[in-house]
């Protein structure tokens, strides 16, 4: 009976059956049902074709490489459990890669993979309702959760994202980000020369920052919740030289910055900036050497330690301010038209000590300083700084 025992425990482990083979026999244009279980990866789809995992049905890598390719056109991948990329990052190990157009990737648990789901020259896709959890490795060793790379017309919608390093969208186009969340990462989301996209709906907490928008015109950001963006002296959202944005609905609660605006000092990569909430920033609004001529309509800032911060003379100054809500306004609405009687107006005091020398930051609200600002009100000493007027302040 031992001997048998032995014998039994030296066999090789049966290996998993192949997906393979199942997909090359499929006629094109068929929609494959897979039987529960574990099958052995890698596979690649390169027909139309729809399968359907049911939820019961294991796609598991050999640790090298990606786990599903799919090309051409029209695939469906539905309902697997996908596990076990590789973990290198200049082959961009992946659980899913879609190249050519017209797929759907959706209700899937993708799980430790390198990258999520790698969408590369992809077009007209829709990736929907996934789980990924990247691998437990040190946050500049993960790969994207989702990275798409040259798409154009994709949508990528309601998906879970966890443990994963950024939400990247590089040289895309025309395509929508809604109802996502992310979380354990370090960019909620990157984009870069990728024009026209719609960023809605998403969900984005505990990152160093939240959106970054860069050198991508007509980008716009709507109805997003960003919080907890406080490390690596991050911000909810910032836009670098991207013309032409709309900044509407968000909000931004708990992060160094709310929104940090970058560009050179002549007046392109104008925002239109409304009806946001920035609440309980360290800065609610930064303007770094730029010229200003954006539009701040119907905000609310709440709590900020410091509301409106600049890095040069003017910034600020330059944009168009129209009924916002600012909970350090301290005039009267005696008509009682929800308009401030009088203009409100943030001044630079002592907080110039800071903005101007960067090295003095550390200091900013501790006793020394906030005692200097209140002489600095009560008489001042030295010529304080205008940083913007808003006409027609909103009041409660």
């Amino acid at each position: 009976m031992k001997l048998l025992l032995l014998l039994f425990l030296s066999l090789p482990a049966l290996a998993a059956p192949s997906l393979q083979a199942l997909i090359d026999a499929a006629a094109p244009g068929s929609v494959l049902r897979v039987p529960p279980g574990v099958y052995a990866g890698p596979v690649r789809i390169d027909k139309p074709l729809a399968l359907d995992g049911g939820g019961q049905a294991e796609i598991r890598g050999e640790g090298r490489g990606t786990v599903v390719s799919i090309g051409g056109r029209g695939v469906s991948l539905r309902g697997f459990t996908i596990v076990g990329s590789g973990t290198l990052h200049d082959g961009v190990d992946a659980g899913v890669l879609a190249e050519g157009r017209d797929h759907v990737i959706e209700n899937n648990r993708i799980e430790d993979v390198l990258f999520g789901i790698h969408l590369r020259q992809a077009a007209n896709t829709v990736v929907r309702g996934n789980e990924v959890t990247g691998k437990p490795l040190a946050l500049a060793m993960r790969g994207d959760a989702i990275r798409m790379w040259h798409g154009s017309g994709n949508r990528i919608e309601n998906n879970r994202f966890r443990r994963a390093r950024d939400l990247t969208f590089i040289n895309s186009q025309d395509s929508v980000i809604i109802g996502n969340q992310f979380s354990d990462g370090r960019y909620g989301m990157q984009v870069v020369f990728s024009p026209r996209l719609l960023i809605e709906n998403n969900r984005i907490e505990r990152m160093a920052t939240g959106i970054v928008v860069l050198y991508s015109r007509d980008v716009v950001l709507r109805g997003n919740h960003i919080a907890h963006a406080l490390t690596g002296g991050g911000a909810g959202i910032v836009f670098k030289e991207s013309d032409s944005g709309i900044v509407t609905g968000n909000s931004v609660l708990h992060c160094t910055v709310g929104l940090k605006v970058d560009a050179p000092p002549e007046k392109i990569g104008l925002l239109d900036v409304r009806d946001n909430r920035f609440a309980h920033n360290i800065i609610g609004l930064f303007f770094y050497g730029e010229a200003g001529g954006h539009t701040f309509e119907n905000n609310r800032f709440d709590n900020n330690l410091t509301t409106v911060a600049i890095s040069g003379v003017g910034a600020a100054a330059a944009n168009v301010w129209r009924h916002n809500r600012w909970d350090e306004y301290q005039g009267f609405d005696r008509n009682r038209d929800g308009i401030g009687d009088t203009p409100h107006e943030d001044w630079l005091y002592a907080d110039r000590i800071w903005m101007e020398t960067p090295m003095a930051t550390f200091f900013r609200s501790s006793p020394v300083l906030e005692l200097l600002d209140f002489l600095e009100r009560l008489a001042p000493f030295s010529a304080p700084y205008r940083i913007l007027s808003d006409p027609t302040p909103a009041m409660h």
